[in-house]
């Protein structure tokens, strides 16, 4: 799973940097996201961004003063947070770049971080024993009483682009693991195949989220699944 989502985010780099800016859609994505994690953040402290990509959070937590490790698995990704952290000036503020996965924080000791965001790579995660690992190595490396903010794609959301522009979809019965389980197995496994499209992908329930994590003995505090309304149609 690593090699597959590793390739599609190296290869998606600067795409991923630019997604969050590119129309009123995805910009609103953006201010929502960020209101949900101002509410809980602390005033200040050592965050961890894991699976930050491109750096755009983490970036936008160092204007605020805070201090933060970017984590994630693909190196390209790294390599555009480093010339667009170094670009916005905080690279003061950004204590450590490292290339590594959620399911192994091994390079973190016990509550390291005062704040832990994770805002997508459980959704790249395809197995309940990896998901278990990378929940139990989130909660390890926060310490006691302190926000861990988790955001995963909604299985709900991908049922309605489905039904909304991908009707043709539903008689693929290639997708049968996607609609039964939630799991969509990109066509990199193929090799031979150029990876249209997304790489693989769990798409979760809310309630799978919060057992998750409140089987790790965290408090759910807030839960948001937000979905605004999508243009028909739009680039890449």
């Amino acid at each position: 799973m690593s090699d597959v989502v590793r390739r599609y985010y190296d290869e998606s780099a600067e795409r991923e940097w630019g997604r969050l800016i590119r129309d009123p859609y995805h910009m609103l994505e953006y201010i929502v996201t960020m209101h949900h994690i101002e509410k809980h953040l602390p005033e200040h402290g050592l965050i961890l961004d894991a699976g930050g990509g491109p750096g755009r959070y983490t970036i936008e937590l160092a204007k605020r003063g805070y201090d933060v490790v970017l984590l994630d698995l693909s190196p390209g990704s790294l390599e555009v947070a480093r010339r667009e952290i170094r670009n916005a000036g905080v690279g003061d503020r950004v204590v450590q770049m490292i290339e590594g996965t959620v399911t192994d924080l091994s390079e973190f000791e016990d509550e390291s971080f005062d704040a832990v965001l994770c805002l997508g790579p459980l959704s790249h995660i395809l197995e309940v024993g990896d998901q278990q690992k990378a929940a139990g190595e989130l909660v390890r490396v926060a310490k006691k009483e302190v926000p861990l903010i988790i955001s995963v794609i909604s299985l709900y959301g991908v049922y309605m682009v489905v039904l909304k522009r991908l009707t043709d979809e539903l008689l693929n019965p290639t997708h049968e693991e996607m609609f039964t389980r939630g799991i969509h197995r990109a066509a990199w496994h193929l090799g031979d195949l150029q990876g249209e499209g997304f790489t693989d992908a769990k798409f979760y329930h809310p309630s799978e989220v919060k057992e998750l994590f409140e089987d790790k003995s965290v408090e759910t505090l807030e839960m948001v699944t937000w979905r605004a309304s999508q243009p028909a149609r739009r680039g890449d």
